[in-house]
């Protein structure tokens, strides 16, 4: 007979959905994905991640023991349902745990997927060995989580931290939250690309401006390729982005007073070029709170975060 202590770990994108299988350990024995083509509804969805979870646990030769799903949101994590479609056209109000117990027979965490990263980095990722961190992804929108001791902060109804709402700018553009210059209208993917056109239509020369004949095709990738190329308005966006960035990870030092702080997402794949700025300007906050105590770093698992945060949470339902 199998023995049954086999972790699985789900991660639900809007473009994607990966599957791991692990072992109590953290061990990553197999995983896999494949496009969630979530248009096609929950209910194709539901079987696609059933036939994922089904070629891990078969590739592993092991039975699960619990299983766990990281979502993008919004979700309701206590009644393990999808409210998102946005993301996820025509996923709202739709549950996903009680179908997977019914199939697997197994208990089924269910989190956010921001939260399920940071997990992923505390069991065995950036994040290991250390007592209180928060993780910052950056990259089409800003999703935050902290964990404190291992476990998943939850504040008011059991919601995860929205660091990438926190007010920097009053004064800045308005964002889907209601606010006005948070943190996401500002360095986001999309936020650094619209502020990239508008640099390109008022100078209409230097790097910027030679893409004005396809502004759809201008995102941060292209700034961050302009500033490599020492292209003056793609490296003063690129500060802009470090000291915005600076200014709202200063917020949360100050308020939750963390060990380490994990960067990851698209923006971050480039950020040795806004590195020396961040760093230069998260040092002015360094008087009540020392921020230079704070170990800032990259995450170290990249896509696959999830999945371990996903098996990590599964494994919490054993414990």
């Amino acid at each position: 007979m199998l023995k049954k202590e086999l972790l699985i770990g789900v991660d639900l994108g809007g473009t994607n959905v990966r599957a791991g299988a692990f072992t109590p350990g953290g061990e990553l024995i197999t995983a896999n994905e494949t496009p969630i083509d979530a248009a096609l509804g929950p209910a194709a969805g539901l079987k696609t991640i059933e036939k994922l979870i089904n070629q891990v646990i078969l590739a592993s030769g092991q039975e699960a023991a619990a299983i766990g799903i990281g979502s993008t949101g919004p979700i309701d994590r206590v009644r393990g349902l999808i409210n998102n479609p946005y993301t996820l056209p025509g996923w709202d109000h739709v549950d996903i745990l009680s179908p997977l117990r019914a199939r697997y027979g197994v208990q089924v965490a269910f989190e956010n997927d921001a939260d399920a990263a940071a997990l992923g980095e505390v069991w065995m990722g950036a994040g290991r060995g250390v007592s209180r961190v928060f993780m910052l992804t950056i990259g089409t929108g800003v999703g935050a989580a902290y964990i404190v001791d291992g476990a998943i902060y939850r504040g008011l109804y059991g919601e995860h931290p929205e660091g990438g709402h926190i007010p920097v700018d009053p004064l800045g553009p308005a964002c889907y939250c209601g606010g006005n210059g948070c943190l996401e209208s500002l360095i986001s993917g999309p936020a650094i690309a619209e502020r990239a056109v508008r640099l390109a239509s008022e100078h209409s020369r230097g790097y910027l401006g030679g893409k004005l004949n396809d502004p759809q095709g201008i995102d941060a990738a292209t700034v961050f390729a302009g500033a490599r190329q020492g292209d003056a308005d793609c490296l003063s966006l690129v500060h802009e982005v470090a000291a915005t960035l600076a200014r709202g990870l200063a917020s949360i030092f100050m308020l939750l007073l963390p060990d380490r702080v994990l960067l990851t997402g698209g923006v971050t794949r480039s950020f040795d070029l806004f590195e020396p700025t961040f760093r230069s300007s998260l040092a002015k906050y360094n008087v009540i709170i020392p921020a230079s105590r704070v170990d800032v770093r990259l995450a170290g698992l990249g896509q696959r975060a999830g999945i371990y945060g996903a098996a990590r949470a599964a494994q919490q339902l054993l414990e």
